[in-house]
């Protein structure tokens, strides 16, 4: 059984719609408004867009699907189409490209905004794939709030002071003082993967279907900073029996010894993050490591990361009528209280946080704090159709990407939920990415 999505009443959709479009606006005008014009036009990193193409970018795609798709509206500026398609100019190339300056870009995502909200008051929510549940504005605030992400990845890369300040996360909570196991079993069996009730579900978290899981077991919570270091001072990088044969060639090539900003000084490990030189927090969740890092800790601590399949059952199955939820802690929508999410922090909480969103099986951290490699390659579900463009998901399909789960402290609730797909390369690191490991139950434990 699958859970039931959110309210599908048309005019309920259609607030929650004006909620996610304006949210996500808010988040964006802050991550352009807290640097000046220089570094709203340089490109920080070749792995990334000047700020200022994402800025248009998002305005961009917003009046080719609302207003041109759905509302049918002529394009108001045609001649920029080329200049931000995503898949006709790679990231290293963009700064080159005849961009709009950034008072023009913020007229423009402005002008586009204004003409969507007024689309949204009287279209109706029905009659078609893109208009039905309002698919297509939420579509739209969670593209705006992936490029959000995106942002906060360039200003992580950023060089220079601290531009934007959040307040830590709370500290972890125990139900009764009771340390927190190390793993949870996750009984064998079917469960529901997938979903085909959730009206803004994008395509490759389509059709529900079902699949079978031996039993296992999962870290109850993210590995550690702390676990990884202890990985690192045992020679986890020096250790050619840890890594898989590509992530061997890649760590010697680029000459890796710790995460992305890590670098030891004084006995001390220190990061950079956000423009702030701070020791590293042993507490928290690792972040910024590659799937092959993540792999290779997995090995040397004698376990493995879970498949894509495991992660989500340990996120929604809930044993008790055999359903899956859209979330650990079941169908309502995430709190504060439930997960680190929405940039509230610009840090992971400490590991063991958030007990309110803990799965059925005790299972914490699923939702937010790290996005978590995967065993898996990003693969089709049975069943899949590609909507409403291929280049969402299809042409990224086959053994070359991995798949991450369950977001991180820079994604929008509207972006993440248990069925949300993420995927990446194995080298990428400047993400915010961490992970978690399994083992499989052996005779007797399940």
């Amino acid at each position: 059984m699958t859970a039931p999505g959110p309210d599908t009443d048309p005019e309920a959709l259609r607030r929650r719609a004006e909620a996610a479009l304006r949210r996500a606006r808010e988040r964006t005008r802050t991550l352009t408004t807290c640097v000046d014009e220089h570094d709203l036009t340089a490109q920080h990193s070749p792995l990334m867009s000047p700020l200022v193409w994402d800025l248009a970018h998002i305005g961009n795609q917003e009046e080719q699907w609302l207003l041109r798709a759905v509302a049918g509206q002529e394009a108001l500026r045609p001649e920029i189409d080329s200049v931000y398609d995503a898949f006709e100019h790679p990231r290293a190339e963009r700064p080159s490209l005849p961009l709009l300056p950034p008072a023009e870009a913020r007229g423009y995502v402005a002008d586009v905004r204004g003409r969507v909200l007024d689309v949204l008051t009287r279209i109706p929510l029905r009659g078609g794939p893109l208009v039905d549940a309002a698919f297509a504005f939420g579509m739209i605030a969670q593209h705006e709030q992936q490029h959000d992400e995106t942002m906060l990845i360039t200003h992580q890369l950023r060089r220079g002071p601290a531009a934007l300040t959040a307040p830590p996360p709370p500290p972890p909570e125990t139900a009764d003082g009771a340390p927190l196991p190390a793993e949870v079993l996750v009984p064998g069996g079917p469960f529901t993967m997938g979903t085909s009730t959730e009206p803004w579900a994008l395509d490759n978290e389509r059709p529900a279907h079902r699949r079978v899981v031996p039993a296992f077991f999962i870290d109850t919570a993210p590995v550690t900073a702390g676990a990884y270091a202890r990985f690192i001072e045992d020679g986890g990088y020096e250790r050619r029996r840890w890594w898989t044969e590509a992530g061997w060639g890649h760590i010697r090539e680029h000459g890796l010894s710790a995460p992305l900003f890590w670098r030891r000084e004084g006995g001390q490990w220190l990061r950079r993050r956000f423009g702030v030189t701070e020791p590293v927090r042993p507490e928290e969740p690792v972040v910024h490591v590659s799937w092959y890092e993540a792999d290779a800790y997995a090995r040397w601590a004698g376990r493995r990361l879970p498949t894509e399949a495991e992660w989500e059952k340990a996120a929604r199955h809930d044993p008790a009528g055999d359903r899956s939820r859209r979330y650990p802690w079941g169908d309502a929508d995430p709190t504060p209280d439930h997960a680190n999410l929405g940039q509230r922090h610009l840090r992971p909480a400490p590991a063991g946080s958030y007990p309110r969103g803990a799965s059925p099986l005790g299972v914490r951290q699923l939702i937010g704090d790290v996005w978590e490699w995967t065993a898996s390659d990003f693969l089709p579900y049975p069943g899949f159709r590609a909507f409403p463009y291929r280049e969402y998901s299809q042409v990224f399909f086959g053994d070359a990407y991995k798949v991450l789960r369950g977001g991180s402290f820079a994604v929008d609730p509207v972006a993440c939920r248990g069925t949300f797909r993420n995927w990446d390369l194995p080298i990428r690191r400047q993400i915010f990415s961490g992970f978690r490991t399994a083992r499989d139950a052996r005779p007797g434990e399940a």
